[in-house]
């Protein structure tokens, strides 16, 4: 079994060019149904294995939502065994992925964003870079791996956009507004260049090293607080805000696709729930009866 998860991980390095998230991930999920196996081999692998494997994941009460993801993992797994003739048959055709409600995404309203945004002091440097941050997620709707690793010449100041490396290591190119800009701008020339360790890299933490996702995690939190909002976002939820306040505005939902760097519109579409409000604007001046 180790062998041919190993010859899977591989395939996804370096023929899928998946992530690294990604990647740990299926290595967890297929590890887990490797011990729960033990020693069984690979060709003797049917569907009544896999169901007997989600059963002992509901008898430990897993949420559906992790069942299906570590379903996903398999179903990707045993597609690549069959595709490269190392078993006969697949045996995760035979099973059906659990339903789930699909939560909706948490974001801030308009006001509140704004708040956020604002609270950083701008007389020093780590003021500077923290107003930067949250600009920069909330202007481009970028995800934070994304932010993290923008490097200087990632960013065009003449023509207002991001070159962003996205999931799969696929560039986009996303429009930034000028406020961002500006933000970005006063915290370069701010930063003390004595101590900058990473030359490349936009934001750094104290050290001069490039700022991680769970340092923009912390910056974040710090200023939830600071503004005494109630709501608990993530760094992600700045992404959220930007798609659902887009939408309200009257962007169309593939733009928005392109500017989140979705490669499905289905995973957008989350956000036309979110968006009651214009919805009823737009029906109270439309309908002659509203």
């Amino acid at each position: 079994m180790q062998r041919h998860i190993d010859k899977f991980m591989n395939y996804l390095k370096i023929e899928k060019n998946a992530s690294k998230h990604t990647i740990i991930n299926y290595g967890i999920d297929l590890g887990s149904f490797s011990v729960f196996l033990g020693k069984a081999d690979v060709a003797d692998i049917d569907h009544l294995s896999l169901r007997r494997f989600l059963a002992e994941m509901r008898s430990r009460d897993y949420s559906k939502r992790t069942i299906a993801r570590k379903l996903a993992s398999l179903r990707s797994f045993f597609k690549f065994l069959y595709r490269e003739g190392l078993i006969k048959a697949n045996p995760v055709t035979a099973i059906s992925t659990p339903k789930f409600e699909k939560s909706l995404p948490v974001f801030l309203d308009e006001a509140k964003v704004a708040r956020l945004i604002q609270s950083p002091s701008d007389a020093d440097e780590t003021g500077l870079r923290d107003r930067a941050v949250m600009e920069t997620l909330y202007s481009c709707g970028i995800r934070v791996g994304e932010l993290v690793g923008l490097d200087s010449d990632d960013v065009d100041f003449i023509s207002g956009v991001l070159k962003v490396l996205g999931k799969g290591h696929k560039e986009r190119i996303v429009p930034i507004g000028e406020p961002a800009l500006e933000a970005i701008r006063k915290y370069i020339d701010k930063r003390d260049k004595s101590r900058i360790m990473d030359k490349d890299a936009v934001f750094l933490n104290k050290s001069g090293r490039r700022l991680t996702d769970r340092s923009v995690r912390r910056i974040i939190d710090k200023y939830m607080r600071v503004c005494s909002i109630a709501e608990h976002i993530s760094p992600h939820s700045l992404r959220h805000s930007f798609a659902t306040h887009l939408l309200d505005r009257g962007a169309d939902l593939r733009s928005v696709q392109e500017l989140l760097g979705h490669m499905n519109l289905s995973t957008t579409q989350i956000y036309t729930h979110v968006t009651l409000d214009r919805l009823k604007s737009v029906y109270d001046k439309a309908h002659p009866r509203a």
